[in-house]
């Protein structure tokens, strides 16, 4: 019989959700405030829809954190990924960034206080082995560690993470110092007896000295995932089309008086052009500024190209010149 899911949901409207917080009740709901560019929100998805068929009593949720702006602002979204985590209606947790294991252990933990613990036929050997296999595969490089990325307990984690840090790689983490069972279960299912352990898709690729050697033959960087940097991402947006506009709302609904205006010349000059609400996205509104040396929006670009803001564009408009700007003549 094949799985319905009907417990991993796809929310776009803010009645939606308001509606569905009060049908769920006391039973546990997750829900991923996403950006459909934002890679790690589409690996989150991922461990998402292995959850919701672990824990079929808990309802899991994907909302657009753009498409519900009220919503966002309410519950002080200002990032993607971040999950919040509700039951009568009310946040009882909260998770910012792409944490697959923390995210499971969260649910975890809050799903069995809300229906109470579950009991298996399963072996505990059988369990730890099957709970270690999604630990490792939960993205794309997971590395073990003591401690966090933020807070490293040890010379080697430390190593470790300033080497991520170096080469811009992307990464989640588990503590293993928070898990005995992990810890000790790990040595025995990897046969590699220290830490911190590293393993991409899946498969172990070893400890501290094996990244130092791949750091130093120049193989790191083909061997692990590269994060998103902010210059890539925002270099992505601005060539996401050929005019990009990048205001306060989207073309529907200007949230200032200069992108209202701003959408009247644009629509006005008759050439088709993609809007980029940097309400939705703190990273993004504040790193523009930097990048271009801009620092208020609307920010209008033309074929990759700061064009200006709305004062370039009156001029471009009274000179008669707008239009084959527009078209990047």
């Amino acid at each position: 019989m094949p799985e319905n899911m009907a417990n991993l949901l796809d929310v776009t409207a803010t009645p939606e959700f308001e509606d569905l917080l009060k049908k769920t009740g006391k039973s546990l709901t997750v829900v991923h405030f996403l950006a459909p560019w934002a890679p790690q929100c589409t690996q989150m998805n991922d461990v998402l829809a292995e959850l919701a068929k672990e824990h079929s009593q808990t309802t899991f949720v994907k909302l657009e954190a753009e498409a519900v702006p009220e919503v966002s602002e309410k519950y002080e979204i200002s990032s993607v990924p971040t999950f919040l985590f509700f039951k009568s209606g009310e946040v009882i947790d909260r998770l910012d960034g792409a944490h697959a294991p923390e995210l499971s252990k969260k649910v975890q933990k809050l799903a069995s206080s809300a229906v109470g613990p579950v009991g298996t036929g399963n072996s505990p050997k059988e369990d730890l082995n099957e709970r270690l296999k999604k630990l490792i595969s939960a993205a794309p490089c997971m590395l073990f560690m003591k401690g966090s990325p933020q807070e490293p307990r040890c010379g080697f984690s430390r190593q470790i993470i300033q080497i991520f840090k170096d080469h811009s790689v992307q990464f989640s983490s588990f503590d293993i110092l928070s898990d005995e069972e992990v810890r000790q279960g790990l040595k025995t299912y990897s046969n590699w007896p220290t830490y911190p352990q590293v393993y991409v898709s899946g498969e172990l690729v070893g400890g501290l000295d094996i990244i130092k050697e791949l750091a130093e033959s120049g193989e790191l960087d083909n061997t692990l995932p590269k994060a998103v940097t902010l210059e890539h991402r925002l270099k992505a947006l601005i060539n996401k089309h050929s005019v990009m506009l990048f205001m306060k709302g989207n073309k529907k609904e200007a949230r200032c008086g200069f992108s209202r205006q701003t959408l009247e010349i644009m629509n006005g000059a008759g050439v088709d052009y993609d809007t980029f609400d940097i309400l939705g996205d703190e990273e993004v509104r504040q790193g523009l500024k930097t990048y271009s040396n801009w620092p208020t929006y609307p920010q209008l670009y033309v074929k990759g190209e700061l064009i200006g803001g709305l004062d370039i564009l009156k001029e471009l408009q009274e000179s008669g010149e707008l239009t084959s700007v527009l078209k990047g003549e």
